[in-house]
């Protein structure tokens, strides 16, 4: 096995495309030719040819060099990561490493081995600590990334329009923007029905600011709290009706969007910083920021934070001592910070290099002085576990017009019925 303090020689990582697979993967055995390699499957929840699922696979191609007893199986994105965990922790097989976009101790933590007591556990970024760490400090996956969202915008664009997106931390002073940007000749803000994510998104991201502190309490104790959804499926509704979404809403793909932010043929995306990155692909002298999030309530503004792209080790896993010294390499200061680069955060350890591009004056703006509020997302911290498809699936209907706000709020009130009694 490697020595923790060696230092290595990355490889190059590629640009975007747009791929998935299926789930799959076996973990303890080799494929053809590998003889008595131990191979660690590795679910990482990213989509293929992604930067971020390039940078990781890059990294695992390093350790092999260093490594040679070890196979390290990247595993793309499938169709329905969430249900083919349920499935694989239900049946207890599991693989060595798995991705837990964002729920290492809410849902994986009593598989996942705890790793409060590696090398670098000291080095956690403390923003992390309220939603990584259990009430005995234990935390159980490695944040690669300290995850910072807001809405993406087109430097170029606002400019042009007169708007500074530091001004924009009410929803009227947004609302006033968009019809700006509208009557410009810009799509205000672009989603997609197609990578449905991205309209999970644009609900997950107003979702904080639709609800008090008070609400949000009681929706996380299984009372539902209907205002909050009105208000937001209510703005949905008047951006939809008021021309605010592209018009290629049903059969944008991701791909498309990072382009048209790139090419200034859109303002704004509620979407992580990734997508940035993408654009820069696509439109190499792209202009990219983001912003805080104004409040529907009226609160004040807010970055979505907390455990971004995160790995963790099957506790009960026959390759456990393996999948843990991988893990120990990701976290060395060259690799994680090399990743995270890539990935367009912050490192999810202290005292990292990252080199944040474009997005750097926006961090500096905005997230480092630590003066915008933090708010975790919403659904992992206030609703129960699957109501994400119904977000997709509300925001898709009231985006499109074929889902009224009053349908909307009925169909998320009776999903969150159902799924809190299942928790």
């Amino acid at each position: 096995m490697r020595s923790l303090g060696t230092k290595r020689i990355l490889i190059g990582f590629a640009g975007l495309t747009a791929a998935a697979v299926a789930l799959s993967g076996c973990s303890g055995s080799g494929d053809p030719g590998d003889g008595d390699k131990v191979t660690l499957e590795v679910q990482s929840a990213m989509g293929d040819g992604t930067p971020r699922y390039e940078a990781l696979s890059a990294l695992a191609e390093a350790y092999e060099k260093d490594n040679p007893d070890v196979k390290i199986d990247v595993v793309a994105l499938g169709s329905d990561y969430e249900g083919d965990m349920k499935v694989r922790m239900g049946s207890g097989d599991l693989p060595d490493i798995w991705a837990t976009h964002g729920w290492s101790l809410l849902r994986y933590s009593e598989f996942l081995e705890p790793l409060d007591e590696q090398g670098w556990a000291d080095q956690l970024n403390p923003v992390l600590h309220s939603t990584m760490k259990s009430d005995d400090g234990e935390f159980f996956a490695l944040p690669l990334t300290t995850d910072v969202a807001g809405i993406l915008y087109n430097k170029t664009v606002l400019e042009e329009a007169g708007i500074d997106p530091a001004s924009l931390g009410t929803i009227d002073a947004f609302d006033d923007a968009l019809a700006k940007i509208k009557g410009a000749g810009v799509v205000p803000i672009s989603s997609s029905g197609k990578d449905d994510w991205f309209a999970g998104n644009v609900a997950d991201w107003l979702g904080s600011g639709s609800f008090d502190e008070a609400e949000s309490e009681k929706l996380a104790d299984g009372e539902f709290v209907d205002s909050g959804f009105e208000a937001l499926f209510s703005t949905l509704e008047e951006w939809a009706k008021a021309g605010y979404f592209n018009p290629d809403f049903s059969s944008a793909t991701s791909d498309d969007i990072a382009t048209a932010l790139g090419k200034g043929t859109t303002a704004f995306v509620m979407i992580q910083n990734t997508l940035a990155l993408g654009a820069r692909e696509f439109v190499p002298d792209a202009q990219i920021g983001f912003m805080p999030v104004p409040a529907i309530n009226g609160d004040d503004e807010y970055l979505i934070g907390g455990e971004g792209v995160a790995l963790g080790a099957w506790r009960d896993g026959e390759n456990k001592e393996e999948a843990l010294d991988f893990l120990d390499f990701l976290a060395e200061p060259e690799n994680i910070g090399r990743f995270a680069s890539e990935d367009g955060n912050p490192a999810g350890l202290i005292d990292i290099d990252v080199d944040l591009g474009d997005l750097s004056d926006s961090y500096e703006q905005f997230f480092t002085p630590g003066e915008v509020r933090m708010v975790p997302y919403f659904d992992r911290a206030y609703l129960p576990n699957g109501m994400w498809n119904t977000l997709i699936s509300t925001t898709s209907g009231i985006v499109t017009g074929q889902t009224t706000v009053d349908s909307a709020v009925k169909q998320v009130e009776a999903e969150f019925g159902t799924l809190y009694g299942q928790q």
